[in-house]
């Protein structure tokens, strides 16, 4: 596609004044779908891959790492689901971004989606236009978290290092992968020790207009940060339970926050 027509939503930049456009996989077995999504994608101004099977996929994001992955959960050779599970388990695409594209729509189908890892979940039928949105707004989280701007972006708490520019969480100084909506839940919490958040606030604060997410969405992903985070994550030191409340990030007694190589966490 030529640079005139490129949406600068779907770029990224490389030097001042250049594009790249973003590359998306997708995983679609219904050609007429497969096409459709394949054409819009490409009309707002990004590289389109589209495969009808599982295949050769993970081989190719290997070689050249996506922006996203678009996946339909029942495809032949292997499903949605699967594939989702071995990309969150490769340490060179971990990071990338998945949507489901599917007709499971119970909530069910739509928590273990985002228990593997997906980042939105997408129900068919569905209208383009929508479907343009949710892959904006998901790609916009990995654009640098708003509540690092303006801040020193570095938060050393105990044993965590959160690197709010590079989007980076290390934990006993090894990194640790995390998908963007992990980090930025985190980082978000982290920013605010001591206070706690309503699911519906954090709903907002982190996903912003998002549809599929329902605050049993949040418990999951809560879930997932304390798997990376804490020693035992059945008896969290950081990321604690308020019943009937939400959910408060502690700092652990004796130890402060500290923002680059300042002490003290930041503020709102």
């Amino acid at each position: 596609m030529g640079c005139a027509k490129l949406n600068a939503d779907a770029g990224v930049s490389t030097r001042p004044g250049e594009l790249v456009s973003q590359v998306v996989f997708v995983l679609e077995d219904d050609a007429d779908i497969r096409r459709l999504v394949q054409y819009q994608l490409e009309g707002a101004g990004y590289v389109v891959r589209a495969y009808p099977a599982v295949g050769t996929i993970v081989q190719d994001a290997e070689r050249q790492r996506p922006a996203l992955f678009l996946l339909d959960i029942m495809v032949p050779g292997g499903d949605g689901l699967d594939l989702c599970r071995r990309l969150r388990l490769n340490p060179m695409l971990a990071s990338v971004p998945i949507i489901f594209l599917t007709a499971r729509a119970g909530e069910n189908d739509r928590v273990h989606g985002l228990e593997l890892g997906a980042d939105d979940y997408i129900t068919k039928p569905f209208a383009m236009r929508e479907l343009l949105a949710r892959v904006k707004a998901v790609l916009r989280r990995f654009e640098r978290p708003a509540e690092t701007q303006g801040a020193s972006s570095v938060l050393s708490i105990d044993t965590l290092e959160i690197d709010g520019n590079s989007m980076q969480l290390r934990v006993n100084n090894e990194l640790v992968t995390t998908t963007a909506t992990e980090f930025r839940l985190l980082d978000y919490l982290a920013r605010h020790p001591g206070r706690v958040f309503s699911r519906d606030h954090l709903l907002d604060a982190v996903w912003g207009d998002a549809r599929f997410v329902t605050p049993r969405s949040v418990d999951v992903y809560v879930r997932r940060i304390r798997e990376k985070i804490e020693v035992d994550p059945e008896t969290p030191r950081f990321l604690k339970t308020m019943r009937g409340a939400g959910y408060r990030f502690d700092l652990p007694k004796a130890k402060e926050a500290s923002v680059g190589n300042t002490v003290g966490a930041a503020t709102e």
